[in-house]
């Protein structure tokens, strides 16, 4: 019997891609639920014509909406998919993903799917400087699964079990202009920096429980980003790392495209996180207020306390 599927997709003023998305599942999930933060545009009305269930929360963070979707659900099929309203399955990975869902049964060990995501900038998809052959886990288990509770950066985590892969594409594609980019990951850049001074003020135990169920390239990625990047001097690394991404690991030969996207994300995304971390803890040692107290006053932004591995 074909096991069944949920896609989750997290939303917020979407109507430019959520069609996409949607259309891109094919047949292959067997219910779609849209978990939208307020969107004011026809994103929601989209969703309902595609055949999704539409449920609307506020947003905190990624991490927090995901895991209130897999709570507040009420989620009954086998697996779950996550996916993102900008991107959209490869012809190829449907099928593929049709035919892992397929009898007989798969192996009960294997809780977890990753997949290739590949991000597409300025029209081309990006082979080089580190994005090509990116394999991200997005399906799972329905129970299994969870994301990590991280503000940027987050993953999926299996409970039990291990992930297998996929080698067909998923593509990552915004239809916004460049100054929405811009404004966005200026965003991003805020929830990095808290991630940041979290790991380095408040650290917790348990943490580590939760890094060890990463897949192993994520484990690996995420050791080079602290455990070598950190160390390097801050500001000085986001040169070191747009260095590292255009010419060593060849960004170059994504021409254009390449070139813009290591100067924009290697290079000023990752200024900004150093620069706003630094401001945060100028702030903390001026005035002697805590992580969280600074982050308000700078930032409007109220975080809790850091939770353990889930």
């Amino acid at each position: 019997m074909q096991r069944t599927l949920t896609a989750i997709v997290l939303t917020l003023n979407e109507e430019k891609h959520l069609e996409r998305c949607l259309r891109s599942l094919g047949d292959l999930a067997t219910e779609i639920l849209v978990v939208d933060s307020g969107s004011t545009d026809q994103t929601a009305a989209i969703a309902k014509r595609c055949g999704a269930r539409v449920l609307v929360n506020p947003w905190t963070n990624y991490a927090t909406q995901f895991n209130w979707a897999l709570d507040h659900g009420h989620i009954t099929t086998d697996w779950c998919l996550r996916i993102d309203a900008d991107e959209y399955l490869s012809d190829a990975l449907r099928r593929a993903l049709a035919a892992f869902l397929a009898p007989p049964a798969a192996d009960a060990e294997v809780t977890g799917v990753a997949v290739r995501r590949t991000m597409v900038f300025l029209q081309r998809p990006l082979r080089w400087g580190t994005m090509g052959n990116r394999f991200m886990l997005r399906l799972f288990r329905t129970g299994v699964g969870r994301c990590e509770d991280r503000w940027m950066d987050e993953h999926i985590l299996l409970r039990t079990g291990h992930s297998t892969r996929i080698s067909a594409e998923l593509f990552d594609e915004n239809l916004n202009n460049i100054g929405w980019w811009v404004t966005k990951h200026n965003s991003y850049a805020t929830r990095e920096a808290i991630d940041l001074l979290q790991g380095r003020h408040e650290p917790v135990s348990g943490a580590s429980t939760g890094a060890s169920s990463l897949h192993v390239e994520d484990r690996f990625r995420r050791f080079l980003k602290h455990g070598v990047y950190a160390r390097i001097p801050p500001t000085l690394r986001a040169v070191a790392y747009f260095l590292y991404r255009y010419v060593v690991r060849l960004g170059l030969l994504d021409g254009r495209a390449g070139l813009a996207y290591c100067v924009m994300q290697a290079l000023w995304y990752r200024m900004l996180v150093d620069l706003k971390a630094l401001e945060i803890e100028t702030r903390m040692r001026s005035t002697g207020v805590s992580l969280a107290e600074a982050v308000f006053t700078e930032y409007g932004i109220r975080i809790g306390a850091r939770r353990g591995g889930e």
